[in-house]
């Protein structure tokens, strides 16, 4: 079966920072999980993926015997899914919905995303192993997905709602599909990202509109920018989308020549800066003004 490396991409784009229980099949058979130290994609062309399993771990000898293994982001509802599969209970699968996968390993119901992987090669290194896996199917939806950042869960909502709303904050919505980017004119013969200034209902209620008025079936993400202008305070946050057409806005390349059309620098910079992480999902996280600013790596270690 043929991958389409668009979606492929994006969907590494999109995923790699989330919460994920890596899953296989024993030597008899039998499901076996656990909560992923580490995921990333290592490689387009071939489609690949790497996770890190400890060497101490109970599933260690299994794994590293095993023919394939799927990676399932979990979403943001699956607090409880993550907890079983991060704690030593004797049968992990009990309580969760399952199903095998086109290549065979188990996939979770309800994830945000999975990638089903033969096992490509397995890397010592130091007390962890790295399972390097070539992805034989995936599928990915708009369902947000779960995260975790020193100690806790995060999601969009507790994200959104952690933000204080005041009448200088600026709202936007970075909604990436297939290696494009929405974009709205702004009224003065360029492009912009869709923004809506924050009232009394908060940010996670402002963001809601915004993402309404796009007409697109999209979904609250993480914060990707934050950076302030000489007027405002400006949030930006990376949101899902499933197919479909914008009822406002065009989906324009991120390598296009419409990129050139974004009147506002800083807005630009960051675009700029979002289509160089995307390929592999390497995402930080900007603080800063519309001059100079930083940014933080987004931690993918749980």
């Amino acid at each position: 079966m043929a991958l389409d490396p668009r979606a492929l991409r994006n969907a590494f784009g999109t995923f790699m920072t989330g919460v994920t229980v890596v899953t296989a099949h024993d030597a008899q058979g039998a499901p076996l999980g656990f909560a992923a130290n580490s995921f990333t994609s290592v490689s387009l062309d071939p489609p690949m993926v790497l996770v890190c399993i400890a060497n101490t771990s109970r599933n260690f000898n299994a794994l590293i015997k095993a023919t394939g293994f799927a990676v399932n982001v979990l979403a943001e509802n699956q607090i409880e899914v993550s907890n079983t599969f991060a704690r030593p209970v004797e049968d992990r699968f009990a309580a969760v919905g399952w199903h095998k996968g086109p290549n065979g390993a188990p996939i979770l119901e309800e994830v945000t995303a999975w990638f089903d992987c033969s096992m490509h090669k397995t890397v010592d290194a130091g007390d962890h192993t790295n399972l390097i896996g070539q992805v034989e199917d995936f599928a990915t939806t708009a369902t947000p997905g779960l995260g975790y950042a020193r100690g806790a869960y995060v999601t969009p909502s507790t994200a959104a709602d952690a933000i204080e709303p005041n009448s200088n904050l600026v709202v936007s919505a970075l909604i990436e599909r297939n290696g494009e980017i929405l974009l709205f004119e702004d009224g003065k013969g360029g492009l912009a990202l869709p923004e809506q200034p924050v009232k009394t209902e908060g940010v996670s209620a402002t963001l809601t509109q915004l993402i309404a008025s796009t007409g697109l079936k999209a979904e609250p993400g993480f914060v990707y920018s934050v950076f302030e202008d000489v007027k405002h305070q400006h949030i930006s946050f990376m949101c899902q989308t499933a197919e479909g057409a914008p009822s406002k806005g065009v989906f324009v390349p991120m390598t296009g020549a419409k990129f050139a059309d974004i009147s506002d620098p800083a807005i630009l910079a960051m675009l700029e800066r979002f289509a160089t992480e995307s390929p592999l999902g390497n995402f930080g996280m900007y603080y800063g003004n519309q001059h100079k600013g930083e940014v933080r790596p987004i931690s993918k270690e749980r």
